[in-house]
Order: C-alpha cells, then sequence, then structure tokens
C-alpha cells in the first residue's frame, strides 16, 4: 500500500491521562495503532495526541482506535480526528490571538452543534462556538476556568476535548512533518 496517497489525521482522544484513571502509555499506543495498520504514526505527550496516516474513513480509523483500546485497557475513549486542512482553520479562526497564549484553548468537538451560544458565568473567561470548534479564553488559566470539556459536553450535546495553543501548534506541525 503506497503511503504518499493517504491523508493524514491529527487524531485526539478525550479523557487520556498521564496517571490514574484511563491511563494509557503513548508507547503502547503507539504499538496498537502500528498493529491497526496506520502509517507514520507519531504521539505528542502523554495526553492522547495522535499523528498518522491512512487511507480509510474517519468513521473507521475511529472505530478501530475505540475497539482497539477498549480490548486492551476496557474503557471507553471518545475519538475526534481532523484533517491536517481542518487543524489550519482551527488555528487560523482562533478569536483570541492577541490574548497571552496561556489563556489560548483549542475545545474540539465530535461534530458541529446545532446550538450556537449559551448563557454561563464564568467571569472574565470567554468563549466562541465556531462550528466544530469552541475557542476558550481562560484568563486565570484552564485550571480555574468553568469553561470545561464537560460544560460544551452538557451544553452542546457533542463530545469535547481541549487543548491549549502550544499543543495545537505542535500538532499542526508534526502533521505538517509527516505529510
Amino acid at each position: 500500500m503506497k503511503h504518499e496517497f493517504m491523508k493524514v489525521y491529527i487524531v485526539i482522544l478525550r479523557g487520556i491521562n498521564v496517571a490514574g484513571k484511563n491511563k494509557l502509555p503513548m508507547q503502547e499506543l503507539r504499538t496498537i495503532l502500528n498493529d491497526l495498520n496506520f502509517f507514520s504514526v507519531k504521539t505528542y505527550i502523554q495526553s492522547g495526541n495522535i499523528i498518522l496516516k491512512s487511507n480509510e474513513s474517519r468513521k473507521n480509523i475511529s472505530d478501530k482506535i475505540k475497539e482497539a483500546i477498549n480490548k486492551k485497557y476496557d474503557y471507553d475513549v471518545p475519538v475526534i480526528i481532523r484533517t491536517i486542512e481542518e487543524w489550519q482553520t482551527a488555528i487560523d479562526n482562533n478569536p483570541y490571538k492577541e490574548v497571552d497564549e496561556k489563556q489560548q484553548y483549542f475545545t474540539f468537538l465530535s461534530e458541529t452543534s446545532n446550538i450556537k451560544s449559551f448563557e454561563v458565568n464564568a467571569k472574565e473567561d470567554e468563549f466562541t462556538i465556531t462550528n466544530a470548534m469552541v475557542y476558550v479564553n481562560a484568563v486565570g488559566g484552564y485550571g480555574k476556568t468553568k469553561l470545561t470539556n464537560n460544560l460544551f459536553e452538557k451544553k452542546l450535546n457533542v463530545i469535547a476535548t481541549t487543548r491549549n495553543l502550544k499543543t495545537t501548534l505542535k500538532l499542526f506541525a508534526l502533521a505538517k512533518e509527516i505529510n
């Protein structure tokens, strides 16, 4: 199978942690993904960030990853997949580029929600929903904001997982390297 005709995907897993609940060592994850016949597999930091090449559909990729993790670790991990172009658009459309980079967060949604806004008392923190993205300006940092994955999942009826600006940019750079 020729890799040059494969698409590069950025795959982010929801709820993967360094320690404790849903611990998933990245070396083991890379082995699983290679065994599933994905190519040029890279992971970044210990929180479920993956770059891979495949000629399969997003649904097949997502289903295979979820099933393999469930089989080996017995937990259900939501999988969100974007192309390089979609990732670039997410970065380009960030409405909070002018604020301190430590305040900029990208919440990737499993799909575009029918709900385009809602009220929440988040003090000075703010968010913007654009298609299948929520951009968060967490003034006091993400650890203190009320604008969490759980909030967005509950209010928008979708799966959500958040990455900071540094991780979002690094994943884009890694994806471009194997493209």
